[in-house]
């Protein structure tokens, strides 16, 4: 029995129920659990009508990575009208409490650039690169140079906080502002340390 009555949708509402189950899936399990029998049986459609929209296994999960990782983005934007430090504070406290209300699909995205397919990998990379761009854009407000080193120093930190995040947001269930206070502390550290280094 599907946890879905299945109604008539047009083809691209029919594509968006899809992949909003396969997102809602993955508050749970992880993207590999995600299989092609499994979202049939939860959107109460055919598997063939699933081949048809995504054609392979592969195209289903990359479809899903990227509603999961667009949601994310979306909901942890930077408000513009906030002062940069303010900015940098208030984004971290919203990833935070998107990671604590969606742990599954957080910790599929972060996981996602094991998968064996370069395309998830690179839309989970992609969300990476924004991350470290909404922050360098920050800190060149703050007065920082643009320089190559600050660049490198905020994609890697990018990688830190989520491993961060899954650890203590998730595994040890730590309160949103604690960890918010250790992301920024361990922030400004690596931002500082590259002022008068020259690589």
């Amino acid at each position: 029995m599907s946890d879905v009555p299945r109604v008539r949708l047009s083809p691209e509402e029919r594509r968006a129920q899809l992949v909003a189950t396969g997102v809602n899936f993955l508050a749970d399990h992880t993207l590999d659990e995600l299989t092609m029998d499994e979202l049939a049986r939860r959107a109460g459609v055919s598997r063939p009508l699933l081949f048809h929209y995504f054609e392979t296994r592969q195209g289903m999960h990359l479809a899903v990575v990227t509603k999961a990782r667009d949601s994310l983005l979306v909901s942890t934007a930077p408000r513009l009208d906030l002062e940069p430090g303010e900015r940098i504070h208030d984004t971290l406290l919203r990833i935070t409490e998107f990671v604590q209300q969606h742990r599954g699909t957080f910790y599929s995205l972060v996981r996602g650039v094991a998968s064996g397919d370069p395309a998830v990998r690179r839309v989970v990379d992609e969300s990476r690169e924004l991350n470290a761009q909404r922050l360098l854009e920050a800190f060149i407000e703050l007065g920082m140079p643009d320089t190559a080193l600050l660049r490198v120093a905020l994609r890697s930190w990018v990688a830190f906080a989520e491993e961060s995040l899954i650890s203590l947001a998730i595994d040890r269930e730590a309160h949103a502002d604690g960890v918010v206070r250790f992301l920024e502390t361990a922030l400004r550290a690596v931002v500082t340390s590259t002022r008068d280094l020259e690589v």
